[in-house]
Parts: structure tokens; sequence; C-alpha cells
């Protein structure tokens, strides 16, 4: 009996069969085999669409990396591109890429860029990161700065954020043109959206600091209070003001201690928090939020409350620490932990209370039984607690005193649920590791995981030091890899100041992570 499905197979209509030819040999990476299959389409009048041409494009694109194969590559790729056009067929993002990329390889970046820019007269296509890549590259490769900044706006323009690839792209042909401010723009951009640098980044910032260029570039008499405030304002680790010092760079690969002192040069990183425009933009739409989901009057109430009482520096999530491991046939709301944390964070903070946030319902049941009650009326006397209204939910409030104080939040929520996933913050995670304390209780006794001692990212300091971390496992050491960039005229040129955001907590450290406890922003001067 004959096979239906074979039946089938071999009654495809001729589109189909070169569809399916066609992409066997793009896996198989096949160029050859492709256009041979491409002219006996063009011979035979098959009906092309989009597909037929962007599988071809893309083995085109592909196959430029081949000496052997590129000039084909650029003869075929360019004339399916001309073919798709004279037979009407609309490309799309995925088409662009393609002959952007073939543009690039023959070193028409000009080419590439107009393509890109041209994209939405094709059914309103947009542009992606790898479309743009195409012009990018090749005009850093032909060290056309000027031609590599144009791209770079287009791509602001339609919202088209760069990786660390494009960046150090750009740092690099910034480097090589002797554009020193251009360099601190692309030193900053990579320490916003890159924690850890790759190695061959790494690369491009040493050759740049090693170069004479670098060594000519800065001030000596430098403005000690726009550093400061600098610092202050973009939450420690940078100021952005320019290169400080005058003279050659010293470059040299470090590692650096539990508590955040480099090891080459001793300075003192910092853990770096937002800034204060991302501050108030992260409070603004937890507040935003918070109004559309809670009765509007409640939580209005509660920031106008928060307004005269902005002094804590520890805001604590009261359910979750009560509620800790309390999973178990007599477990309950434990407010003897709770008490433990407020009692360490008082201790701690030079005799401040911290303010509870915690439901109203969850206060009924602590004030029926005497002895809680007790501990309940110290908090409410000494102004430590503030109850959310029923209905409400308590998330929202602790979530907004810690961001709108800029203080210390302890909690134990990782906050990945569907409430936070509303807020879409991109610096939400970093806001986390600068202000969040976790918790845990190792037979009945508390231990507080603080905020780290420093930050992960590319750190500018004061005296213009600059310190970048290698992302894990690229310098083929155990420990983590710093670049530590100094240069003798750099502490002359600025004294010491503020380095971070501090608080009277800041002096406390854990005695196991060896971290310290830091939340609302004040002068940290360093001892006389």
């Amino acid at each position: 009996m004959e096979n239906p499905k074979k039946k089938r197979k071999t009654s495809q209509n001729p589109e189909a069969k070169f569809q399916f030819e066609l992409n066997s040999c793009s896996k198989a990476k096949d160029l050859r085999g492709a256009i041979s299959l491409y002219d006996d389409a063009v011979l035979n009048n098959t009906r092309l669409n989009q597909h037929h041409f962007n599988a071809l494009l893309y083995l085109c694109s592909n196959s430029v990396a081949d000496q052997s194969l590129k000039s084909t590559a650029l003869d075929y790729g360019f004339r399916a591109f001309r073919h798709m056009s004279a037979l009407g067929v609309v490309p799309n993002e995925a088409s662009v890429t393609a002959v952007a990329r073939l543009a690039a390889a023959k070193g028409d970046a000009d080419y590439a860029f107009e393509l890109v820019k041209g994209i939405g007269q094709y059914n309103n296509a947009s542009p992606r990161l790898r479309t743009y890549d195409p012009a990018l590259f090749c005009f850093c490769e032909m060290l056309d700065a000027d031609k590599a900044y144009e791209v770079e706006e287009h791509m602001n323009g339609v919202g088209v954020s760069l990786e660390e690839a494009e960046l150090a792209a750009l740092l690099k042909v910034s480097a090589r043109s002797g554009r020193a401010d251009k360099v601190y723009e692309y030193l900053h951009k990579l320490r916003s959206c890159v924690r850890c640098v790759s190695e061959s980044t790494a690369g491009v910032i040493e050759e740049w600091f090693r170069g004479a260029k670098a060594s000519e570039v800065g001030e000596v008499e430098f403005d000690v209070g726009r550093v400061k405030e600098g610092v202050l304002r973009n939450g420690g680790g940078w100021h952005g003001q320019g290169w400080v010092g005058k003279g050659d760079w010293v470059v040299n690969r470090t590692s650096v201690g539990a508590t955040g002192h480099c090891c080459c040069c001793g300075e003192q990183l910092v853990c770096v928090d937002i800034d204060d425009a991302e501050t108030e933009k992260f409070a603004g739409s937890v507040a935003g939020l918070a109004m559309e989901r809670e009765v509007k009057a409640n939580f209005s109430e509660f920031q106008a409350w928060l307004e005269k009482h902005d002094s804590y520096e520890a805001i604590v999530d009261g359910a979750n620490v009560g509620l800790y491991q309390q999973n178990f046939a007599d477990g309950g709301f434990s407010i003897s932990q709770l008490d433990d944390v407020v009692k360490e964070l008082y201790n701690r903070s030079g005799k401040k209370w911290p303010l509870i946030v915690m439901h109203n319902k969850r206060l009924r049941g602590l004030m029926e039984n005497p002895s809680s009650r007790k501990l309940v009326e110290e908090w409410m006397k000494n102004g430590a607690l503030y109850t959310t209204p029923n209905g409400s939910n308590d998330d929202w409030y602790w979530l907004f005193a810690a961001v709108k104080l800029r203080c210390l939040l302890v909690t134990n929520d990782e906050m990945r649920d569907h409430i936070f996933e509303l807020i879409g913050s991109n610096f939400f995670n970093q806001w986390k590791e600068r202000h969040q304390v976790h918790y845990t209780f190792i037979k009945g006794n508390l231990k507080l995981q603080m905020p780290p001692s420093y930050s992960l990212v590319i750190q500018e300091s004061e005296k213009g030091y600059w310190h970048v971390p290698l992302a894990p496992g690229t310098s083929g050491e155990c420990s983590r890899c710093w670049l530590c960039i100094t240069r003798p005229s750099g502490h002359d040129a600025v004294a010491t100041i503020s380095n971070g955001i501090s608080t009277n907590l800041d002096s406390q450290v854990d005695e196991n992570s060896a971290t310290s406890i830091s939340g609302k922003t004040k002068e940290r001067f360093p001892p006389s």
C-alpha cells in the first residue's frame, strides 16, 4: 500500500520544495548549494517570497567571514536583494540586517547605515540592536568616530539600547581618535549598564589609560565642592565631573578585599546607590501604582505622615519578620523575632528607632495578648510602628517608605511577585543591593545580612582613580580581577571627601559578612 505521507511530500509545489531545500542548505552552511537552488528557481520562474530571500540573504551574510566564499556571498547577496525589490517583495528587519552585514563586510558603512535609517518604509519594520551593529562596528573599525556617534544618536532616537560590545567599540574609536571627552562619557555609560566588563573591554580600557593622550587630560585645580556634590547626588561611587589630576596613569590588575579595599592602591570602594533622579522616579512609580490599587485616601495619608516623619534609617517588614519559619503546628506570628530585629537596629544606630510597617489586622491580634501588647505599646510610644488600614497591601507601604527615605529595608521578601514586576524598574536590583537587609535566626539567635560593603561595578573616586571589575572567569584566576587605575597627582587634586552614603549605622559591621550598614545621604568625613 502506498504511503500517503510520502505521496504528499513528492507532490510539493515548487515554492515549498525550494524552501525546504534552501533551509537544508542553510543548516549545512552550504552557500554554493543554496546559490545553485536559487539560480534554478529563477530559471524556472518559481514564485519567490520573503522567506526564500531571507534564507539566502542570511546564508550570504554568514558566509562573508570565509575568505574563499566572501566574493561570491557579496555578489549573490546584493543580487538577491535587488531581485527582491524588483519583484516587489517587501523586506523585513531580518532582510535589512542581513544586507547591512553584507554592506559592512564590503566596507560600505554608509550604505549599512542608510539601510537601517530607511527600514520604516517597509511596512513599519522596526530596527533592533543587530540591525545597527554592522554600520556601528564598521564605522568604528574605520576610525570614523563622528559617523559612529551619529549611529548611536539614531539608536537613542528609536529607543534601541547599546550593550557592552557596542559601548566598547565606541570607547575604542574615541580613544584611538584622541577624543578624551567621549572616552570619559563611554566609561560612564559602561558603568551604568555593565556591572563587570569582559576581557576584551578591559583591554580597550587599559590601552586608553596607558596611552599618551590620557596623561594629558584632566585638571589639577579642581572644584572640590562640585566633586563632592556629584558623589552625593549620584548615590556614591562616581562623580561624573570630568578627569581629575594630570600625568601618567598607573594601570594594574589586582583584587579587592572583603571590606572593599583595593589591594593595590588601598582605595575604599563603596556600595553604589541609585542617583537622586532615579530615586524620585522609583518612589513616584511605587506611589502611582499604590494609588491605583489601594484606597487613594489611605495611601495619601501615609505619604503625608511620612513627610513629617522622615528621619528613619531603617524600615522593617513586620509580617515578613514575624512569620519567618513559623510554618509548623504551633507556629504563629513571632513578636519576639520582630522585637529582636528592632532592638538590633536600635542598638546599631545609636539608639534610633526603626519604623515597623504592619497590617492593622495583625496589630489587633497582638494587642489581645498582654505580653505582646506591652511591646506594641512601646513601639507606638516611640513612633516605631505604622499600621496599614483594612483592605490594604502593606507591601506598598514599606517599599515606598524605604525608597522615599533612602534607608534600609529589613525583609527576606525578594520582591519578585506581580506587584514588583509592575514597577519594571531597570535599577530595582541595584536599589535592592544597596538597601535590602536579609536576616536569619540560627538557634534563636538573630543574624542580619547587611548590604555589601562595595558594589561590583565600575567606580570613579573623588581622587580621579578608576576601579573596573572584570566578569568572572575572564582572568583565569580564582579571585575576581579588578583594574586599578591611578595617577600620583590624583590624590593631590581633590581632598578626600564623602565616598558614599552613610548613617549612624555605617560604623556597624556584620562580623560574618564584613559589610557595613548604610542608609540615608550624609557626608562621611575622614577621621581627623
